[in-house]
């Protein structure tokens, strides 16, 4: 229990926090009274947030120039039959193609769910040892003991948002409000397999129909496996046949396509612009 009191996540917040958390994850580990016991016997019940040395979190600066070399993954709660029932929907994202490379929808926030989705994700993409940073947010299962050992196995480097910045994990919040902005997203999902349902082709059409307005409105599947080039140029034909057919109608010469992503940033520094 003193560990979990001083642990990152519960080390500035009351006994009765820590006691209501754990509870609502299922967990029952002591009395909230005997927190505050064990923490008096250590001399530590007053304003514990005045106890805490926060540590100085680095700004994450995390480039990608070609797809699987950065990923960033989270999880989200997609609303249960019930008040105050949900579902957890994983979903680990190519932060330069845009391309879903994994995602389930679960009962419960695990880490072992994750570990065992990171490890799909990675044999499918035939990753290799020191290829690829994974990002994610600082919830319970991504800073877990067993991520964290599963992604050093793997030889892969791991980097964190700093807490409370929700901006150091765009990528995965932009893809989850198109989710949930999608139509026919519902209020609620009478089941887990009413929300699986729903994702399947919904993850099908994000990757290879939905057309990507950072990504030069191409697919994220067309991105990722290397096939943007070709259809940019088959767009500039098509582009240049309209032009010539019809020169009068483009007031401002002969059109091009998007261009297409170079490099896709998380937190970019002034002096890489």
């Amino acid at each position: 229990m003193i560990e979990v009191l001083h642990s990152e996540r519960f080390v500035d917040s009351s006994p009765a926090q820590v006691w209501a958390t754990l509870l609502d994850e299922g967990r029952y580990l002591c009395s909230e009274r005997t927190m505050y016991r064990l923490l008096d016997e250590r001399g530590e019940v007053r304003e514990r947030r005045d106890q805490l040395a926060h540590p100085r979190y680095t700004k994450p600066e995390l480039l990608a120039e070609r797809p699987n070399r950065l990923w960033s993954w989270d999880i989200t709660k997609l609303l249960g039959p019930a008040k105050w029932t949900y579902y957890y929907l994983y979903v680990i994202l190519d932060i330069f193609s845009r391309y879903v490379v994994g995602w389930t929808v679960q009962y419960r926030e695990s880490a072992t769910i994750a570990e065992q989705l990171i490890s799909q994700a990675v044999a499918q993409q035939q990753i290799s040892p020191g290829q690829l940073t994974v990002h994610a947010d600082r919830g319970s299962s991504m800073t877990s003991k067993p991520v964290a050992f599963l992604l050093a196995d793997l030889g892969i480097t791991k980097t964190h948002t700093r807490p409370y910045t929700s901006n150091d994990n765009p990528y995965s919040e932009a893809q989850f409000k198109t989710l949930k902005y999608r139509p026919g997203f519902p209020d609620r999902f009478g089941s887990i397999e009413h929300s699986r349902t729903f994702c399947r082709p919904f993850f099908d059409w994000y990757n290879h129909e939905h057309r990507h307005s950072g990504l030069g409105l191409m697919t994220p599947a067309a991105v990722h496996y290397g096939r943007a080039e070709v259809l940019r140029a088959e767009r500039a034909r098509v582009l240049a046949a309209a032009y010539a057919a019809n020169p009068e109608r483009f007031v401002g010469g002969a059109p091009q396509p998007p261009k297409l992503p170079k490099a896709a940033w998380i937190n970019r520094p002034e002096d890489a612009h």
